[in-house]
């Protein structure tokens, strides 16, 4: 067994190979960028070496960056993890070539299997069936259009160069191939480096489903069961779960069987996953999309169901040890599920009809992972960790397992609700709903059941309480701290001489809504607290509702605990500094809630059951003179963080409603921002390349109907 290996990755995977090399008394070295430097896996591994400036590409891509730090520091073996380097067969090979052990397959297994063309090939010449698809590789992007008019719409475009849903696109319309094509080229060139495409039919309502594989140098393999991976967005999984609800024993056996012959035909060794496509209404008819040569994200529902520690055998197959274990011996015990926590926002678009999940970023603040029976944590987090847009949005994953399924889905949710990450957005309390859905609790899965019913997994609207929290603790900062004698003019209570003590309002934002006006009269502790109507849009045509009106009755409301005084605070407030973040309750119209808060920057962020908002200040004067929460319908704003790829449009230019007018990429996605509705493009601010701000104003488009014809 090795002394010392190297962890060629970063994040929760880092943490979790790190975690096993401890146990088996191996010598950690991790490696980081430089926007790395203060990451849980360095502070946790034995040693950490630093290869490079934040971008991935000379930093946890550079191969010669990577020996180098293997060398300095005596590491006899590499773990690529998942992700980056760990399915690129050249690493692999250097690796080797450097006289040090890679602890995955043997370059010419990722090679083969890394070319979705080849592979499909390779399978199907040992007896595993293939989805129906294009054939031979280098294909125009005219070859492309015509393959898949061949096979007969819908279908899917994929990269054959890579895989994690990245550059996949479903085209249903024709009309749309050679605009799809171009677009999934991009995405594929920008996070393999290779715009290889290849088309496949695509099947309606499928399940995905894969296959744990494990084998060593000595001609042994086995598999651990199947997972359930069919709840995906934008064709990435999010929850996983083992076993699979929709198989018999003898189908898990057939399915099972058919992994390992496609591992066996690609001389594989270590562990792996064979992927299969699955027609919801037959599981008996299973195809293979691909194998994933490295460990999978998902693999803890594995662990928890077999007792394997698969990284220990990753570990022990690359020292050259042959598998103890036959397939009559693996068992499967119980249920797992998992939930990836990825920093994103997810928002509805105007219509309604689709929910963009959009890379997020931040400082964590404050962080509070769940635990208890049958729960595990697999993180990269910790507080302070900056989240940025240069690598993957995924930060953690949060696991239960229990004696069935109906048991370890109740678990899951419960861990979700104790899941607090503040600072940063996260799909957290979108997860924990998804779980609760009637059909992924019966079991009725499909790839598409969370694109068809997001929507109404998204909170539509900031709930009042939230809104109420956040001017309660804004109110409290406005009090002066008790020592002896208090002055009673400086205390926010709302006293006139001889009247109705007055209203305290506090205007507040959350990102993504309109502003809110919160009034309220008492103190922190025992108060009175309106939540009027948000404000309109600017530019919506609509009248701001009265402060004050009838049908806003006042609501009876206090606060108590140890949260941030100074919640989205407009101004300084110089009585106190804010506290750390903590739990704090509020008595909101006779029901008492609990929320875990953390101060700042610019307000204060509030969590409760997987779900947070961040709390701002806002200036109604400011927005009504045009600054910054001016923004309306006419305004297209950046969704998120991010490098603007492409400009479709200019100045003056006539469009439609739904028009592409630029396209914005993070984390190597892309979004399209539309046309809000048909007009003129009055602004167009930013340029192939450059660099935006969430909430950074790019385009303006003036409606059709306010044309100078109107003018009087």
């Amino acid at each position: 067994m090795f002394e010392t290996v190297l962890v060629a990755n970063r994040g929760e995977i880092a943490v979790r190979v790190i975690r096993t090399l401890r146990a088996l008394g191996i010598r950690s070295v991790a490696v980081f960028s430089d926007a790395d430097a203060e990451a849980r896996h360095v502070r946790e591994a034995d040693t950490a070496v630093r290869i490079g400036p934040a971008a991935a590409a000379e930093s946890y891509l550079s191969i010669p960056r990577l020996l180098e730090a293997a060398a300095r520091t005596g590491a006899q073996a590499v773990h690529p993890g998942y992700g980056f380097l760990a399915e690129n067969a050249a690493f692999a090979r250097a690796c080797t070539d450097a006289g040090l052990a890679f602890i995955g397959p043997p370059a010419g297994a990722i090679e083969l299997m890394g070319d979705k063309i080849r592979a499909k090939e390779t399978v199907q010449a040992a007896g595993v069936p293939v989805v129906p698809g294009s054939s031979g590789s280098g294909l125009t992007d005219a070859e492309l259009a015509a393959a898949a008019l061949g096979i007969g719409m819908p279908v899917l475009l994929k990269p054959s160069a890579g895989g994690g849903g990245k550059g996949m696109r479903l085209v249903r319309d024709a009309s749309l191939l050679g605009e799809e094509i171009a677009a999934a080229r991009r995405e594929a060139r920008g996070s393999f480096g290779d715009d290889t495409l290849l088309v496949e039919r695509w099947v309606d309502r499928p399940r995905h489903i894969e296959i744990q594989v494990l084998a060593d140098g000595h001609g042994h393999v086995i598999h651990l069961g199947e997972r359930e991976c069919s709840l995906q967005r934008r064709h990435q999984k999010i929850i996983e779960e083992a076993p699979s609800p929709f198989l018999d024993e003898a189908t898990r056996a057939a399915m099972g069987e058919a992994a390992v012959q496609a591992a066996r035909s690609c001389g594989y060794a270590g562990a792996g996953t064979v992927e299969f496509i699955v027609p919801g209404d037959d599981p008996s008819s299973y195809y293979f999309m691909e194998m994933n040569t490295r460990l999978q994200v998902e693999h803890p529902v594995t662990e928890l169901i077999t007792g394997l520690d698969l990284v220990e055998w990753q570990l022990r197959v690359a020292a050259g040890e042959e598998l103890t274990l036959r397939q009559e011996d693996v068992t499967l015990t119980g249920h797992a599920v998992e939930a990836r926590i990825c920093a994103e926002t997810a928002r509805v678009s105007g219509d309604g009809a689709r929910v963009d999940f959009l890379p997020s970023a931040g400082t964590v603040r404050l962080l509070r992972e769940p635990a208890g029976e049958g729960v595990r944590v697999d993180s990269g987090l910790s507080e302070g960790t900056d989240v940025g847009t240069s690598y993957d949005p995924m930060l953690a994953k949060v696991i239960a397992h229990g004696p069935d399924r109906a048991t370890a889905l109740r678990r899951l949710r419960a861990a979700l609700a104790d899941t607090v990450v503040l600072g940063v957005d996260t799909n957290a309390g979108f997860l924990r709903r998804l779980l609760a859905h009637p059909d992924v609790v019966a079991g009725a899965l499909d790839t598409g059941l969370v694109d068809r019913d997001a929507a109404s997994l998204v909170r539509p609207a900031v709930p009042d309480e939230v809104y109420a929290a956040g001017a309660l603790l804004r109110q409290r900062g406005l009090e002066p701290v008790p020592h002896g004698w208090v002055d009673p003019f400086s205390t926010p209570s709302g006293w006139r001489l001889g009247g109705e003590p007055a209203w305290t309002p506090h205007h507040l934002r959350v990102p993504g809504h309109e502003p809110v006006t919160v009034r309220v009269r008492g103190t922190a502790r025992h108060a009175q607290v309106v939540v009027d109507a948000p404000a309109p849009a600017a530019g919506s045509g609509q009248s701001p509702a009265p402060s004050g009106s009838a049908d806003t009755a006042p609501v009876s409301a206090g606060l108590t605990g140890a949260g941030p005084e100074a919640a989205g605070s407009a101004r300084p407030v110089p009585q106190r500094e804010p506290r750390d973040g903590g739990a704090i309750t509020l008595h909101y119209d006779g029901v008492t809630q609990h929320f875990t808060a953390a101060p700042g920057p610019e307000g204060v962020w509030l969590g409760r059951d997987g779900d947070a908002w961040h709390l701002r200040g806002h200036d109604p004067v400011e927005g009504a003179a045009g600054g910054s929460g001016a923004a309306g319908a006419d305004t297209l704003t950046a969704p998120m963080p991010g490098t603007v790829t492409v400009v479709k449009a200019s100045v003056g230019d006539i469009v439609s409603a739904g028009q592409s007018l630029l396209v914005v990429e993070a984390m190597k996605m892309e979004h399209v921002i539309s046309a809000p509705h048909d007009g003129t493009v009055a602004e167009l601010d930013v340029t192939p390349g450059a660099t935006v701000a969430m909430d950074q104003v790019l385009a303006v488009v003036t409606p059709a109907a306010t044309g100078p014809a109107e003018e009087s």
